[in-house]
């Protein structure tokens, strides 16, 4: 039976960037593999045509020898020379999804490993994360047993090699037509093992503990900004380095004021004689109060700016602006008194501007009931 096209085997074009390529292997992997479909030849068979165009396509220099000469250019790496342990070259590719991967995956020899990061997600309000602020945080965290010292050995010993895998870290087994590795259950992938564990940590070498830890909030933090404290997150085990703490920060809305960057937004609003009129009024910033000047004729929605009231920047370049719309509020009638209607029907007949006549008592009498 002839064989067929390894771009057609993944259905990729032969255009396919190896990120394509990467991602067509994977679907069918997954779709095919035998631990999916026990005792099915025809599963079995797609997946291993598909390693064997993968291992071909995904090679920068196979693929060359390929487009321009076909099976024949690549004819060692075709069926007869398929390796049934191709599992280890696809491990980045498949990952955990069927228990395979590489020797040691936990750390070192001595089972040395970095310790996990930490994630904190810190609160604060508006004006802290304006100016900065000072706390404390409770962090629980893994750190070094400190009776066995991390080594997780209640007597010291150094961990002798695992019987299971030969200190190799991984089991191997025939399954179907491949040869699987798996981590090695008894060791866990560190090819050694603990034979007197501490009575602690039970040979872990790392005990829980929660630590105080106090954090510095530069100003002009934001929603999203991200902390890291270096070798303040878990400790490593068997001696391995710590890893960080990374703390997320997340601002509450204010009452009064928005922010856009460095800026600081807030509305603030004036009668319609002031608008007309011009007037001085008061307003509140970050900073305290502060005096804002209405020229006469101002619009509604018009924007004022006060030059250094806003929050101060990250970098140290002095601090944003302070922008205070300007609303013009408009009365309800029954909030007036007859002499101010009065007035506004006056105003109203000197400008030209005609409005509804104000009703009789009579009428609205007639209109109370129908």
């Amino acid at each position: 039976m002839a064989k067929r096209d390894y771009y057609e085997v993944l259905a990729v074009t032969k255009t396919a960037s190896q990120q394509e390529i990467k991602s067509a292997y994977r679907k069918i992997a997954v779709r095919d593999h035998p631990d999916k479909n026990p005792g099915d030849k025809e599963a079995e068979e797609r997946f291993k045509e598909a390693a064997e165009a993968y291992a071909v396509l995904s090679d920068a220099d196979k693929r060359a020898r390929y487009d321009r000469f076909g099976h024949q250019g690549v004819s060692g790496a075709g069926a007869g020379g398929f390796d049934p342990t191709i599992f280890a070259d696809f491990s980045d590719i498949l990952g955990d999804l069927f228990g395979f991967g590489g020797a040691g995956r936990r750390g070192g020899a001595n089972g040395m490993t970095r310790g996990a990061d930490l994630r904190y997600d810190l609160t604060l309000t508006f004006e802290e994360a304006a100016f900065g602020t000072e706390t404390t945080l409770r962090i629980p965290r893994l750190e070094s047993c400190p009776k066995c010292s991390g080594s997780g050995s209640a007597n010291g010993a150094p961990p002798a090699v695992c019987q299971a895998c030969g200190g190799r870290g991984q089991v191997r087994f025939t399954q179907g037509f491949f040869t699987v590795a798996r981590t090695c259950p008894q060791c866990q992938g560190e090819g050694r093992v603990i034979s007197d564990p501490c009575t602690e940590c039970r040979g872990e070498g790392r005990v829980e503990e929660e630590r105080s830890i106090t954090v510095k909030i530069p100003a002009g933090v934001d929603t999203g900004a991200r902390l890291r404290l270096a070798g303040e997150g878990e400790h490593g085990r068997r001696g391995g380095p710590p890893g960080d703490l990374y703390v997320v920060l997340q601002v509450r809305p204010h009452k009064q004021f928005r922010r856009d960057g460095s800026t600081v937004l807030s509305r603030a609003t004036i009668s319609y004689p002031q608008a007309v009129l011009g007037s001085s009024i008061e307003v509140d910033t970050l900073h305290g109060k502060s005096t804002l000047d209405i020229p006469a004729g101002t619009q509604h929605g018009r924007d004022f700016r006060l030059r250094g009231q806003g929050i101060p920047r990250l970098d140290g370049a002095g601090k944003g602006d302070h922008v205070v719309s300007v609303e013009v509020e408009v009365p309800q009638p029954r909030d007036l008194s007859p002499e101010e209607l009065q007035l506004l029907r006056r105003l109203a007949e000197l400008g030209g501007h005609p409005v509804k006549e104000e009703k009789g008592v009579i009428e609205r009498v007639k209109n109370l009931f129908g």
